[in-house]
C-alpha cells in the first residue's frame, strides 16, 4: 500500500486504503466521470503516524471501557485523543509523500489553487452505515501548510465525541479503524446541489430527485437554504414534479473562506438549473448508479470557471442508505417469517417533503 494515491492512479481503489469517500472518487475518475483532480492520503499514512507516535496504544486504552452514555467522559477522552493527534510529529515519509502529491496536483492545476481537504473514514459510506458527516471537511485552503494542517485535523476528527458515540452505539469496532484524507481542487460553483437516484420520500427507484441552489453546495447540504427540488422520471428524464425553493442566500468564496451573499429576488425566484443542465445532472446520477449497481446519493456542481456544457462536475457519490437499509430489513423479516413478499405499493410520483435533504432528515430522525 502507498502513502498517497492520486485520483487518476491505475491502482485498485481499495476501501481499506482510501476510505469510502476516497475510494469512490478514485473509482469515479477511473470510470471516466468528470471528477475534480486530487489525491488521497491513505490509511497507511494514518496508521504509520499513530503507530510511530505511540498514539495507537493510548487510543485502545482510552476507549477500552468507555460508556457512550457518559457524555462528559466521552468529551474528556475525545479532547485528549485529538490533542495528541494534532500535536504529535508526522513521520518524514508521510510528509515527503504528501508534499510530492501536493506539488504534482498544483502543477496539474497551473499553480497553487484553493483545495478541499475531506476526511474519508473506512467505516464511512457503507450501505449499512449512514456515516456521512461524522468527520470533518475543510474548504478553500491555499498552500501546502494549510493543507497539511487540516489533514491532521481530519485525522483527529475520527475521535470527536460525536464520532466515538456513533461507533459505540452502532457497534462499529475501533479495532482496525483508520482514516484516509482526500485532497481535491476546489470547484468555483455557480450552481450546486445533490441528487439521489430514487424518490427519497417513498423509495421509488423509477425516479431521480435533484436539489439545487446558487453558489457552493454546502448551502444545500447544511440546510442553509430551501433549494429547488425537481423529481424526474429515470427513463425519460422528463420532469414529474418541481418546487422552486427560496434560494435567498448563496455561498461564495471570499478571502479563503465561504461567505454568505444575498441573492437578488429575480434570481432567487427562478429555477437555478436550465432544462439542459437538469438533464445533465440526472444523467450523471444515472451513470453513477449504473456503475455501482445500487441507488446513489451524489453531490455535484457547475464550475463557473469552465465552459457551459463542460462544467458539470461530480464531487461525491455514495450508496443511498435510508431506503436501501429499510428494504434489507424488510427482506430479512420476510425471510424469517417465511411469508411471500407483499406487492409493491404504487408510487404517487410526487415529493411532498420539499427536498432530498428534508426527506432524508425526516426518515433518519
Amino acid at each position: 500500500m502507498s502513502l498517497v494515491q492520486s485520483f487518476d492512479s491505475a491502482a485498485e481503489p481499495r476501501l481499506a486504503d482510501l476510505g469510502g469517500k476516497g475510494a469512490s472518487l478514485v473509482t469515479m475518475t477511473q470510470a471516466g466521470m468528470p471528477v475534480p483532480p486530487g489525491f488521497v492520503v491513505t490509511t497507511e499514512s494514518f496508521d504509520s503516524f499513530v503507530s510511530e507516535s505511540g498514539i495507537a496504544e493510548e487510543i485502545v486504552t482510552e476507549l477500552g471501557a468507555l460508556n457512550p452514555d457518559d457524555v462528559a467522559e466521552v468529551d474528556e477522552i475525545s479532547a485528549r485523543i485529538r490533542r495528541r493527534l494534532t500535536d504529535s510529529e508526522v513521520p518524514e515519509a508521510v510528509r515527503s509523500a504528501t508534499k510530492t502529491a501536493y506539488d504534482e496536483l498544483a502543477a496539474a492545476c497551473g499553480g497553487e489553487v484553493p483545495m478541499a481537504v475531506r476526511s474519508s473514514a473506512t467505516a464511512e459510506d457503507l450501505p449499512d452505515a449512514s456515516f456521512a458527516g461524522q468527520q470533518d471537511t475543510y474548504l478553500w485552503l491555499t498552500g501546502y501548510a494549510a493543507v497539511t494542517e487540516h489533514i491532521r485535523q481530519c485525522w483527529a476528527s475520527l475521535y470527536t465525541s460525536r464520532a466515538i458515540i456513533y461507533r459505540l452505539k452502532n457497534n462499529i469496532p475501533d479495532e482496525g479503524l483508520s482514516m484516509a484524507v482526500v485532497v481535491q481542487k476546489m470547484v468555483n460553483a455557480k450552481t450546486a446541489g445533490v441528487a439521489i437516484t430514487m424518490n427519497p420520500a417513498n423509495g421509488d427507484r423509477s425516479k431521480i430527485a435533484v436539489d439545487a441552489s446558487w453558489g457552493v453546495g454546502e448551502s444545500v447540504v447544511s440546510g442553509l437554504v430551501t433549494p429547488d427540488n425537481v423529481l424526474l422520471d429515470k427513463i425519460t428524464l422528463q420532469i414529474v414534479h418541481e418546487h422552486i425553493g427560496e434560494k435567498h442566500i448563496e455561498l461564495v468564496p471570499a478571502d479563503g473562506e465561504l461567505a454568505e451573499r444575498e441573492v437578488p429576488a429575480d434570481r432567487a425566484e427562478i429555477r437555478c438549473l436550465s432544462d439542459e443542465e437538469l438533464t445533465a445532472v440526472a444523467t450523471l446520477a444515472k451513470r453513477a448508479e449504473k456503475h455501482y449497481k445500487c441507488p446513489q446519493d451524489i453531490e455535484w456542481a457547475l464550475d463557473r470557471d469552465l465552459p457551459d456544457g463542460e462544467n458539470l462536475l461530480l464531487l461525491q457519490s455514495r450508496p443511498e442508505t435510508v431506503h436501501s437499509s429499510a428494504e434489507k430489513k424488510t427482506e430479512k423479516e420476510s425471510d424469517t417469517a417465511a411469508k411471500p413478499a407483499a406487492p409493491a405499493a404504487a408510487s404517487t410520483g410526487g415529493i411532498d417533503l420539499g427536498s432530498i435533504t428534508a426527506s432524508l432528515m425526516k426518515k433518519s430522525g
